[in-house]
């Protein structure tokens, strides 16, 4: 297993160069590194894999185009066979990196209670979490928990606020605007200018029917309202919620259909054009869910979640999957440092990726962890290519602001659990009229 492991590690770093450094972390670690410390438990909390749109054609979508949609089989918002077998891949992927760390082994039927698959209780959610566990324990037919029925959103999943007063509104509403507007709500889509007239340039939406009509010839930058009310998730207005859906559903195009010229309304786009428009995605994400006093509020169920998780007994492996609105407000709560992310269009949180807490036991006797950003690549997801060791995921190395690593790279667990229980406590504190009193770090999405 050593050998294989020294080839795996000599065989990347061939490929890749130091400016590579950050991206594939669990694979980096070198047999120094082993001899010192064995993984004990994973968290994995995950983005559904690729979808349809959220809403058909025949919506709003079939009339800012002259263009057909792509002609899906999954229903709006279910996930799309392609989906279903990246998501195979990428559990086959975690079931060959667990054995060789050896926390499973393979072919493995889990005890009771080592192992957790727990979902949203939407279609493309549970259909993730049973694609990824067939692929991670081909044998074991692991039944997914959910707890409602399907088409149902679980509380613990929903990013939506459950405590809401005046000045708490007032002050997020504020935070909102000096982070992604320059102090001001109509900053915002100023900012995404650009982006706009690429949208709007691929879609012709000048020959479009809504701009016959006389409706939507443009996505307005000056029209932005954010809506922040008890027990719903933060809501949008405006022509950034109108480019956001159009650009999502462009983007999954772009996924699904192998032709790129046609997945581009016959656009010849670069990867660079594919970022600009993902970025719509995200500037949306980021608006509604990654404010710090947003996040607190709408990462609270998870982050219990997540930390009940880390501390139950006998448990080795946890995945939850959710949304792209979760990881963000969560990454965004626990105040996880800017990135970018490399053979991506989606830049913050992309289509099936996954937040990776990893839990190390050192020959030290202390407990550690590691977060990671776990993703296919733009090209992985295209070209169905299958995940091996050697040829893996793409795996960012996410920072804590605030939070000091070791040389290896890891941080002291029971530090990641007090930042984990700070923002759970911090929770209490929002409406009160105590604002908080940490870096407000801004991370992205939902859909």
């Amino acid at each position: 297993m050593k050998q294989k492991r020294q080839w795996i590690l000599a065989a990347i770093l061939t490929l890749w160069c130091s400016s590579a450094t950050e991206t594939w972390a669990q694979l980096q670690r070198t047999e120094d590194f082993h001899s010192r410390y064995t993984l004990t438990e994973a968290v994995v909390l995950s983005r559904h894999n690729i979808r349809s749109p959220l809403s058909g054609p025949e919506s709003a979508l079939g009339r800012i185009t002259p263009h057909e949609w792509f002609d899906w089989l999954s229903a709006p918002s279910e996930l799309s066979l392609r989906g279903g077998v990246l998501e195979t891949m990428m559990g086959q992927y975690f079931r060959k990196w667990l054995v060789s760390e050896g926390l499973m082994k393979e072919n493995e039927t889990p005890a009771e209670g080592t192992m957790r698959f727990y979902a949203n209780s939407m279609q493309r959610t549970i259909a993730t979490a049973q694609y990824f566990s067939s692929g991670m324990l081909p044998v074991a037919n692991i039944a997914i928990e959910h707890h409602y029925d399907v088409g149902t959103m679980d509380p613990v999943f929903t990013p939506q606020l459950t405590t809401v007063s005046d000045d708490y509104r007032e002050r997020a509403l504020q935070q909102i605007a000096e982070l992604f507007g320059n102090g001001e709500m109509a900053g915002i889509g100023q900012k995404m200018s650009a982006s706009y007239a690429l949208l709007e340039q691929v879609l012709d939406i000048s020959r479009s029917m809504a701009c016959q009509q006389g409706d939507t010839c443009n996505f307005k930058t000056d029209d932005t309202v954010v809506k922040l009310e008890l027990n719903k998730e933060p809501g949008m207005t405006g022509g950034l919620k109108l480019a956001c859906s159009a650009a999502d559903a462009l983007v999954l195009q772009y996924y699904e259909e192998s032709d790129k010229q046609k997945a581009a309304f016959g656009k010849n786009l670069n990867e660079e054009d594919w970022k600009k428009l993902a970025s719509i995605l995200s500037r949306y994400g980021e608006v509604l869910f990654t404010a710090p006093l947003i996040a607190v509020n709408a990462a609270h169920p998870l982050l219990q979640e997540m930390l009940t998780e880390l501390q139950t007994e006998g448990r080795h492996f946890t995945f939850l999957c959710g949304h792209d609105s979760n990881i963000a407000s969560v990454l965004a709560a626990l105040g996880v440092s800017d990135y970018e992310l490399k053979g991506a269009i989606e830049q913050k949180t992309p289509i099936g990726c996954k937040l990776v807490v990893e839990k190390w036991l050192g020959t030290d006797g202390k407990e550690y962890a590691a977060l990671n950003l776990c993703y296919q690549s733009v090209d992985q997801l295209r070209q169905l290519q299958l995940l091996t060791l050697e040829n893996p995921p793409a795996v960012y190395s996410l920072r804590l602001e605030g939070l000091t690593a070791n040389d290896d790279g890891l941080y002291l667990l029971s530090d990641l659990k007090k930042r984990l229980q700070e923002r759970i406590d911090e929770y209490d504190s929002l409406t009160t009229g105590i604002t908080t009193t940490r870096q407000e770090v801004a991370s992205p999405i939902k859909t």
